[in-house]
């Protein structure tokens, strides 16, 4: 039975919520914002289910900002679902992530990204946080990185675990690229934006080497180009191993190696 009152006239229309406001300036640009979150179009209609839903908690956090924390909790559904299927085990999820990067299925890196997710929904369990833990803008990056394991998971086996697999037995020419490839698609570490170490300011860095490795793949880079790329090896041979966060650390380590396959190039064979 239906308690509520009859309605007398028009619902109201939904009020931003006023800790949105900086995010973005009106209920349009949240489009924007979830765009490049694509369901994978091959995926079960359990898992489209929950990443379509996430993506909307997303978009109506404008009006309601837990909904943004809410969004991440929702794709881990699909995530453990996916997981669970293609390794065949009925475990939790932190077991279910570890066990995809022992058998080659995710990069450590994404690993510890999702982990992120995972430890997040352990906190709003035992009330160590609340849903207001996330705004909009870090909730996008987390259900991000879920969208991309989802889509990496539900390749062909084959295909999934070269991608994710050690490509040190690869020509130096297919590595580079492959690198190239998990750099771009890679999540710059959020808590080490605006840091330096040892006066190399990471961001800058990461920029560098990133457009460097581009120029060098898309034609060759000059000799003003390469004694760019070398100046960033220095810099990364000082502070990678300098910096004590996990997933930084494998950060900077594969840009490193990136950085010395393309510098490898123009070292003179010997004869």
């Amino acid at each position: 039975m239906n308690t509520l009152p009859p309605s007398r006239g028009p619902l109201p229309l939904p009020v931003p919520d006023p800790r949105a406001h900086d995010v973005v300036l009106d209920y349009a640009g949240m489009h924007a914002l979830v765009a490049d979150l694509v369901l994978p179009g091959d995926a079960s209609m359990y898992v489209m289910s929950a990443m379509e839903t996430s993506r909307e908690l997303i978009r109506h956090s404008y009006y309601r900002y837990e909904f943004a924390t809410v969004a991440v909790m929702h794709s881990l559904y699909a995530l453990e679902h996916v997981l669970a299927e293609r390794l065949a085990v009925d475990k939790p999820l932190q077991d279910l992530i570890e066990r995809a990067v022992d058998a080659g299925l995710i990069a450590a890196e994404l690993a510890a990204e999702l982990d992120r997710g995972r430890l997040l929904r352990d906190k709003l369990t035992q009330g160590a946080v609340t849903s207001a833990a996330l705004g909009p803008v870090r909730a996008i990056d987390m259900v991000r990185v879920v969208f991309d394991a989802v889509s990496l998971l539900l390749r062909p086996s084959a295909v999934a675990e070269a991608t994710a697999a050690d490509t040190s037995g690869a020509q130096p020419e297919d590595r580079l690229a492959g690198l190239w490839e998990e750099r771009r698609r890679a999540l710059f570490p959020a808590s080490f934006r605006g840091v330096d170490i040892e006066g190399v300011d990471l961001v800058l860095l990461d920029a560098d080497v990133h457009g460097l490795v581009q120029r060098e793949l898309n034609g060759g880079l000059d000799d003003r180009g390469i004694a760019l790329l070398w100046a960033c090896i220095a810099d990364l041979e000082k502070i990678v191993p300098l910096i004590n966060e996990e997933y930084c650390a494998a950060y900077f380590a594969r840009l490193r190696t990136m950085a010395k396959l393309a510098a490898a190039r123009h070292i003179p064979t010997a004869t």
